[in-house]
């Protein structure tokens, strides 16, 4: 198995969200999301996950305010619907019944590696990708 060091827990614990993008499958850019786990029952400290929303399409963490991460989920900032930081399944909202793409993380000694075969790293942060589709919420929720 092949890893790339991607960050250290510490940081992605500090600031709730840790962002990079990576291609996925030899195709497309992707930016995904790692989170904090504190699920006892959960295999890692952290879950990485693509950076969007089942349900239209929406990224869940946008570089003017980053993630919204509440009470152990990630909220996408336009409907709402809450995704299990650890499972990545929603059980509110217009996402509810779905379950946000995996990415395979390991966490050892502080360090967060990224171990999918599918996924390779291109770089921190955003992507490059100047599509913008980050519309007004119509979520009940303000953040």
């Amino acid at each position: 198995m092949v890893r790339y060091r991607l960050t250290d827990i510490e940081t992605v614990r500090e600031e709730g969200v840790w962002l990079f993008t990576g291609r996925v499958g030899g195709g497309e850019e992707r930016e995904i999301i790692v989170v904090p786990c504190e699920d006892d029952s959960a295999d890692s400290d952290v879950e990485a996950w693509e950076n969007r929303c089942t349900h239209e399409d929406q990224r869940l963490y946008r570089e003017d305010v980053g993630a919204v991460v509440r009470d152990g989920s990630v909220v996408c900032p336009k409907h709402g619907s809450a995704f299990d930081s650890c499972s990545g399944g929603c059980d509110n909202g217009p996402a509810a019944g779905s379950t946000l793409p995996s990415v395979d993380v390991a966490a050892e000694d502080g360090q967060v590696y990224l171990t999918d075969d599918n996924v390779s790293y291109i770089h921190a942060g955003p992507s490059d990708d100047d599509d913008d589709d980050e519309p007004g919420s119509t979520s009940h929720l303000r953040f």
